[in-house]
């Protein structure tokens, strides 16, 4: 067999691996391109140069260093996109602290579930978004950081809470940001220094949760090596410069955001834009022709929401290049209204997950249309793929296997979790995605499925085994099963058949709204249906795929074509 006919490419590339920190990043951000915008929050009326940025930044780790947090260990930012966001992200890391993201639509069970999971020390929050209310959420888990009497808290390890808006509200207990960030003493900003001189690229610096295949989500921890590498590659596929203005309407506390946005940006001295505090069609569409964007990002579900924007037709997009698509596959439609209506002829789409920093395939800004709304690109510098079959043996090109990862963007693991890094890190450093591909002849890889049950709504990976954990906490569920239906807004959403212990007699509606109280709005299921049984095996095994099937064919739905 000829060894080029196998399933393996390696990404080849003159331009080296970055060997730095993220702080000695943005120290040589500020020094080479000092008046450059670093950050436009525009619903905050914020903007900061790089020189700002680095000064503020300084600042915060210096606080931080004040309250007594030492490298190494974990702080937790919980809060939309917001300036505050990027500056807890640098100076976390020019600190040696780990920072760790808190889905900004996390319940109390579940924010309650990731601080203890990594202990962290202290929590960064916003008042409230949305309908969640991060305030009142960490009052009931730590009191103690509203009343120094009390020592009732759910979280043992968090010693300090602080609130990125105090809204007028002195009396709350918690520490203001900026209160954190005049704090810093002459000998903690001496410290700061100290450490900075320190740390190495292969440290610690990120945790990112990811919905657990075994229930509860795992911390997948990331360095500086990981990250800035990825961020600086991304921005490569695209082309970006200094002159470069990058409008970020996903979530900060995503890969996409935090790697692909900020990162991507500060490796080539860019400026990333925020339109709004969560996503916001028209907000974003104004900012592109406001701020006069050359890249816009985005989900499939926000690109739709925007075509579908009374606006589009009066957006001036003159100014757009390029931009990323990537979290969920793209409708083939989609890309091409992007591509022509949005005048975005260069944009790409992205491949990856958390676990490797998170992209390891990306399309490049030239392309051809065909390649680019059926494949995810080629494989990225510096990483390797394979394609392997259920022995483990590398397939031929052309053939379905499960696509495994290695190189510089591997994680170094799930946060305290040896047994489950070990399941996905082999012993050779492969980690093994459970995602399905074929490789065809040019080296380009199209994502086919996923050999476990992982659904995706609009970017976001849900694992229907942490929703049934919940559901079973029910006194009146016997059991339940979740799997994913086709879905044109989202790509896909959750749908459960669930079976009641005798004699109960809870709704649909009432057991939905029960749920609604415990987990995130994006993994509570679209559909519920109480059933007596399911289809099963011999050997008395649910057969997922009949249950959807039987929904598709109830509901009326239609799989949708995706690139």
């Amino acid at each position: 067999m000829n060894d080029l006919a196998l399933s393996y490419v390696s990404g080849a590339s003159q331009k080296p691996l970055l060997y730095q920190t993220i702080g000695s990043m943005l120290s040589d951000a500020a020094k080479l391109t000092p008046n450059n915008e670093a950050v436009v929050s525009l619903h905050q009326n914020i903007r900061l140069s790089y020189a700002e940025l680095d000064r503020r930044v300084r600042n915060v780790a210096a606080g931080l260093v004040e309250l007594g947090i030492e490298p190494g260990e974990r702080v937790g930012i919980w809060a939309p996109n917001c300036v505050e966001w990027m500056i807890a992200q640098y100076a976390t890391a020019r600190a040696g602290i780990i920072l760790v993201n808190i889905n900004p639509a996390y319940r109390i069970a579940e924010v309650e579930y990731a601080l203890n999971k990594v202990g962290c020390s202290a929590i960064i929050l916003a008042r409230s978004f949305k309908s969640s209310d991060y305030f009142g959420m960490i009052k009931k888990l730590s009191p103690n950081l509203f009343s120094a009497g009390s020592k009732e808290t759910k979280i043992p390890t968090l010693r300090h809470g602080i609130l990125i808006d105090d809204g007028g509200d002195k009396k709350h207990g918690l520490l203001k940001f900026l209160d954190v960030e005049t704090m810093g003493s002459p000998e903690s900003h001496k410290l700061v220094k100290e450490i900075e001189l320190s740390l190495q690229p292969e440290d610690p610096i990120n945790i990112q949760f990811t919905s657990g295949t075994t229930g509860s989500p795992k911390g997948a921890t990331l360095t500086h090596h990981n990250i800035l590498n990825n961020g600086y590659f991304v921005g490569e596929g695209i082309k970006l410069t200094d002159k470069d203005r990058i409008c970020v309407p996903v979530p900060l506390y995503h890969c996409f955001g935090m790697v692909m946005g900020n990162l991507a940006a500060l490796t080539h001295g860019a400026t990333i834009i925020y339109p709004a505090a969560g996503f916001e069609p028209e907000a974003t569409l104004k900012a592109v022709e406001d701020e006069k964007c050359t890249a816009l990002y985005g989900v499939p579900t926000m690109f739709i929401a925007m075509l579908a924007s009374d606006a589009i037709e009066k957006t001036n997009f003159s100014s757009l290049r390029t931009g990323i698509m990537a979290g969920s596959p793209c409708p083939v439609d989609v890309m091409k209204r992007v591509l022509t209506d949005m005048q975005m002829p260069e944009v790409t789409n992205c491949y990856g997950m958390t676990e490797t920093s998170p992209v390891s395939f990306q399309s490049s800004t030239d392309t051809s249309l065909e390649k680019r709304v059926s494949t995810v690109g080629k494989v990225h510098p510096h990483l390797e793929v394979k394609v392997i079959n259920e022995d483990g043996k590398v397939v031929l090109r052309g053939v379905q296997g499960e696509l495994c990862t290695r190189g510089y963007s591997v994680m170094s693991g799930y946060w305290g979790d040896a047994d489950a890094t070990a399941s996905a890190v082999d012993a050779n450093g492969w980690m093994h995605t459970g995602d399905l591909v074929i490789i065809d002849s040019d080296d380009y890889a199209n994502i086919t499925g996923r050999s476990s049950d992982v659904i995706i709504r609009g970017g976001e990976n849900i694992y229907p085994k942490e929703i049934e954990d919940h559901f079973r906490r029910h006194s009146s569920v016997q059991d339940v099963q979740v799997f994913g239906l086709p879905d044109e807004k989202f790509g896909e959403v959750v749908c459960a058949y669930i079976i009641l212990n005798p004699d109960e007699d809870i709704t649909e509606e009432g057991i939905t709204a029960w749920l609604r109280e415990q987990i995130s709005h994006y993994k509570i299921p679209k559909h519920v249906r109480i059933v007596q049984d399911y289809p099963q095996t011999v050997t008395g095994k649910a057969q997922k795929f009949l249950m959807r099937k039987a929904m598709i064919d109830e509901l009326q739905l239609r799989e949708i074509e995706t690139a």
